[in-house]
């Protein structure tokens, strides 16, 4: 299946992202951190402790869905003009494996970038001793905002 490419609108788009990225207090919160930003694609890394954890001793569904929220958002981000930011308007997320590692890795491609509506997905991942186990898979739409409205 062929990858779409896409040309960012900002010059600045990866600085947007780590920045947009850093002001989120409920990443910095989970330990949550951005690896890698490219045109339409986001990568989030956060390292696996017990408050995470639900009731069986696997990350709790609410930390997957948020991270997957999160790579999704910022890849569409990343397509947009500088004086526009992003809000998910929706957000499925299938559960396919309880997620028990040491890490939870998100990445996230836009499927189709518009000019106010995006869809991106996002595959979330378990890692432990090197082996990565697929967890979860997040399909969204994002709207793209007058940045002046919500500052």
């Amino acid at each position: 299946m062929h990858e779409p490419e896409f040309e960012p609108r900002d010059p600045d788009y990866r600085n947007r992202v780590f920045v947009g990225f850093a002001r989120q207090k409920f990443m910095k919160l989970l330990g949550a951190r951005v690896i890698s930003v490219a045109p339409g694609a986001v990568e989030i890394d956060l390292a696996l402790r017990p408050e995470l954890e639900q009731q069986h001793g696997f990350a709790h569904a609410g930390v997957a869905w948020t991270i997957a929220d999160n790579a999704a958002g910022f890849a569409s981000q990343s397509l947009i003009s500088a004086d526009e930011g992003i809000l998910t308007v929706e957000l499925k997320i299938n559960l396919l494996a309880p997620a028990k590692g040491e890490r939870l890795i998100a990445r996230a491609k836009v499927i189709r970038a518009g000019q106010r509506l995006t869809v991106a997905r996002s595959d979330v991942y378990t890692a432990a001793d090197g082996k990565e186990t697929h967890v979860a898979t997040a399909l969204g739409t994002f709207m793209a905002i007058d940045r002046k409205s919500v500052v």
